[in-house]
């Protein structure tokens, strides 16, 4: 496909910028490239803030003689930025303070140790966490905020970022203080909103909003993003379906509440006709992924999180059965140990051992770059002419030597990326 790239080509370094209609173009040409939905070989692209076209090397070279050129080496592998549509960073002081192994154990860790870790995570603390996800690759993040306070740093960060602020609340008492609280932060969030700065809305889960609450939003932000918690532990499901178990023992104590605020089912009721990312849905069963498939919403997995917090493992053949889209994402450093989504694919890749390696990791690689893209309804996570030009090099250790093995190796062997570009501007 292409022009035929020399089987390794010399490197040629970004230099010179040449105009073109107000911007500059580079070609990339790359022995392998991954487009946001297959692997192909020798094909070059040509950007400025956007993908100008994709094609053989000679003929965009042609196309555009003043460009800047960079030959990738035959180890080399182009593919669009990463998308990590659920990360929490509030919590992002963790180390050692909570506890794993048990969702109810660690819950009340967090509970503990909330302000403690709250304070701690300062402005350093966010652009580390931030700079991370750049350096391994991730140029597009979804930040869960409950209280706002990343609102700066996630305005000020180099990444597109979809601003998920988070309502939470199960008194009735307080639903119209929690609703002001709320819109007052919804609101102080869309004063930032650009091109690249999207605000939008969290449900934190039907056991810790009120239905009230969550109907008086809904309402009221209509067209925005929105995602969800979902079906996440055992304990949950215990609470929601039979209203029983250490959750009812949990509410009883800090609430008062007896009984749980929303059946499963009536909550995804509730997200009739809004599109909603549901993060986790470990715990849901044949008819509730029935349900989910039927509504078009999306499940975004967090493999490790489920992990330490004794969630379980995602039906993902299921999921995949029933034809739901389904993403991946590092959720927080409260319930992970980094953000950085090549670690979370690995994870991934051995958790789910029934599948076929090679078709897994490229349906992983999907799942961090189109489909994320296509779930926050972003023009990016594909290399085709007209969407942003978000992109990354990796660099492998040795050529492939066919393109079935290609994201299997990027998935084995990556941990940070050599070259990352948003909107055509490089910052790694």
């Amino acid at each position: 496909m292409g022009g035929e790239a020399s089987e390794d080509p010399p490197a040629a370094p970004v230099g010179r910028t040449i105009p073109h209609k107000g911007a500059y173009v580079t070609i990339i040409a790359a022995r392998w490239l991954f487009d946001g939905e297959k692997v192909l070989e020798n094909l070059a692209v040509a950007f400025d803030e956007k993908i100008l076209e994709t094609g053989p090397f000679e003929i965009l070279e042609t196309r555009y003689p003043d460009a800047d050129i960079l030959r990738l080496g035959s180890g080399e592998v182009l593919l669009p930025g990463l998308v990590n549509p659920h990360v929490h960073l509030e919590f992002g002081a963790n180390t050692t303070h909570l506890k794993y192994g048990d969702f109810m154990a660690w819950l009340q860790s967090v509970i503990a140790h909330r302000d403690e870790l709250i304070d701690a995570c300062h402005a350093a603390c966010y652009k580390r966490q931030i700079e991370e996800m750049l350096h391994s690759g991730t140029t597009c993040f979804g930040a869960v905020s409950s209280y706002g306070k990343e609102l700066t740093a996630c305005r000020a960060a180099p990444q597109r970022v979809v601003y998920f602020n988070e309502a939470i609340g199960s008194q009735p008492a307080a639903v119209d203080a929690l609703y002001s609280d709320f819109m007052q932060r919804l609101e102080e969030s869309e004063k930032a909103a650009s091109e690249r700065f999207v605000p939008a809305v969290a449900i934190h889960a039907p056991y810790s909003v009120h239905p009230v609450l969550m109907r008086k939003i809904l309402e009221e932000t209509e067209g925005k993003p929105l995602t969800a918690h979902f079906m996440e532990s055992p304990a949950e499901k215990e609470w929601l379906m039979e209203g029983k178990g250490p959750f009812r023992f949990f509410f009883e104590s800090y609430l008062g509440q007896s009984s749980p605020l929303c059946h499963p089912e009536a909550f995804l009721e509730l997200l009739d006709g809004r599109k909603t990312l549901l993060t986790h849905a470990v715990q849901a069963d044949e008819k509730l992924l029935e349900r989910i498939a039927e509504a078009g919403h999306v499940i975004t997995h967090c493999p490790r999180s489920n992990r330490l917090l004794g969630c379980g493992r995602l039906a993902i053949e299921s999921v995949r059965k029933k034809g739901i889209p389904w993403l991946l994402g590092t959720d927080g450093l409260s319930s992970n140990t980094s953000l950085n989504l090549w670690d979370e694919m690995r994870a991934a890749l051995m958790l789910h051992h029934q599948a076929p390696l090679d078709l897994f990791a490229a349906d992983l690689l999907r799942a961090v770059t189109s489909r994320a893209a296509d779930a926050l309804g972003l023009s990016v996570g594909r290399i085709e002419a007209g969407r942003c030009a978000d992109l990354v090099t990796v660099a492998l250790p040795d050529a492939p030597e066919n393109g079935k093995s290609v994201a299997t190796q990027l998935i084995l062997h990556t941990r940070s990326v050599d070259r990352l570009y948003i909107g055509g501007k490089q910052y790694v």
